[in-house]
């Protein structure tokens, strides 16, 4: 995963300069948050359910070994092909090289951020093989030459008149085959059932795999990934080595919660198990079936203070409650993985050096963790990496010398209360009716925004000891 040369602050003052952008967010953020609303709290006993997944992703990322092995024997038993591919470079190779032994000549794939992480799709087409995201939001990111900016809804930058645009600009859609959202979608159906029909090859991601019988789960709302894993003669599946779950009964329980935490559902409509290639009485699967399990860093988070981030089942739903990522959106984290779990998940996998910016990119108001159907505590890991980027000096040098001079006043009560009161009359001075309108230097990017309160003019000690005399 490479990172873009422009920092993440000038992303994020094209984003909310960006009016497509912010009606595009506004609408699908809080639709999909109210769902979610609502779904849970329609679910018998749904707080118990979350503590139980949170209890079954924890157990299964402590024997993470265990579960692997126990999933790639009975892949193997079914006739399946398993490969461990340490980084996105080894699990390319693989598949093309297997494409080139082939001779595959179109490949539809459908909705995998693992393959968003490993950029496959790019590394086929540079050499020469036809490649259609068969997801309706990756079809239109693939047309519009971007990439995803949401977990679950990648093009939820887009309004239905932009994708309008797009279609008749870069498809020829007629006026008709454009009047409707039904109508664009009928239309990128038609192109892409050709592609289904004559596909050498489809891969797909893995929202689950199931250790005790070797299958995978691919939980969607669109047809297209059945399509993808039974009209092609080869299917490979692309697999971060954490989406697994011990057994089907503990698959029910992230099931009952996966939907309802993205798109507020209490299940989404097609629910996919596959379990292997086709055998010799199936008239419909493929007839070789591939895993590729990714580590790509994954195994740097095991045992550490951020292992938590690998309960993650890509629900999307700290996107959606997240005040940044509604205000920016998700290419202004630069990252395959954006929102409060890709401020985690990207600096986890690839280290903070190239990523200082993305922990900072958080409130820690805590809304992340009160929506995340498995309760993962992602403020603790921010302010782990945040810790992090200090220690290898990546804050700018008002911060960090801020910062010190307000430790060094924090030791001595005698220069703490001076300087609190002296804040206090300060601020004041240039405030008014308790609001400052604009700050100085590197502080006017609060002020740019919003109003900053003044310090009050008596702190709380002074008060009390006027209050109670002592």
């Amino acid at each position: 995963m490479s990172t873009s040369n422009v920092t993440f602050y000038e992303r994020v003052e094209d984003a909310l300069g960006n009016d497509t952008l912010q009606t595009a967010l506004d609408r699908t953020t809080t639709a999909l948050r109210n769902n979610r609303n609502n779904a849970i709290g329609s679910l018998p006993e749904a707080e118990a359910l979350r503590d139980h997944a949170r209890k079954i992703r924890a157990h299964t990322i402590a024997n993470l070994d265990k579960y692997l092995i126990q999933f790639v024997e009975n892949v193997e038993k079914m006739g399946g092909t398993v490969f461990f591919a340490a980084d996105a470079e080894e699990a390319n190779d693989y598949i093309l090289k297997l494409a080139a032994e082939k001779e595959v000549k179109t490949v539809v794939k459908s909705k995998s951020m693992v393959s968003e992480e490993l950029e496959i799709r790019e590394e086929m087409e540079e050499r020469g093989i036809h490649v259609v995201e068969t997801d309706l939001g990756e079809y239109i990111i693939q047309v519009a030459d971007e990439k995803p900016s949401h977990l679950i809804a990648p093009a939820i930058h887009q309004t239905r008149e932009s994708v309008a645009e797009l279609f008749q600009k870069e498809l020829g859609a007629t006026d008709e085959e454009i009047d409707s959202v039904a109508n664009m979608t009928d239309f990128a159906r038609r192109q892409m059932r050709r592609d289904f029909m004559s596909a050498d090859m489809g891969i797909t991601g893995c929202n689950f795999a199931v250790a005790e019988t070797g299958g995978i789960t691919l939980v969607m709302n669109e047809g297209n990934g059945r399509l993808s894993t039974t009209t092609p003669p080869i299917h490979v599946v692309t697999m971060g080595m954490e989406r697994i779950v011990p057994t089907v009964e503990d698959l029910g329980v992230m099931l009952q919660i996966l939907a309802r935490s993205a798109t507020g559902q209490k299940i989404s409509v097609y629910s996919n198990l596959v379990t292997g290639p086709r055998r010799p009485h199936e008239p419909d699967g493929a007839d070789e079936y591939h895993v590729v399990i990714i580590d790509n860093g994954r195994s740097n988070l095991l045992g550490g203070e951020l292992a938590e981030i690998l309960y993650c089942i890509r629900c999307g739903a700290c996107l959606n409650a997240c005040p940044v990522y509604q205000s920016v959106g998700g290419h202004a984290y630069g990252s395959v993985y954006p929102g409060p779990v890709g401020a985690v998940v990207t600096p986890g996998l690839y280290g903070v050096d190239p990523w200082s910016e993305l922990p900072n990119a958080s409130s820690l108001c805590g809304a992340c963790e009160e929506v995340c159907p498995v309760r993962i505590n992602i403020p603790r890991m921010l302010l782990k990496l945040r810790e992090e980027v200090n220690e290898k000096g990546h804050n700018p040098a008002w911060l960090t010398g801020g910062l010190k001079m307000y430790a060094f006043a924090a030791q001595r009560p005698g220069l703490f209360k001076f300087g609190g009161r002296m804040s206090g009359i300060a601020t004041n001075i240039i405030g008014k009716d308790g609001w400052i309108k604009r700050l100085p230097g590197p502080l006017s990017a609060w002020t740019d925004h919003r109003d900053f309160p003044t310090f009050a003019k008596k702190s709380f000690s002074q008060r009390w000891k006027e209050e109670r005399g002592s």
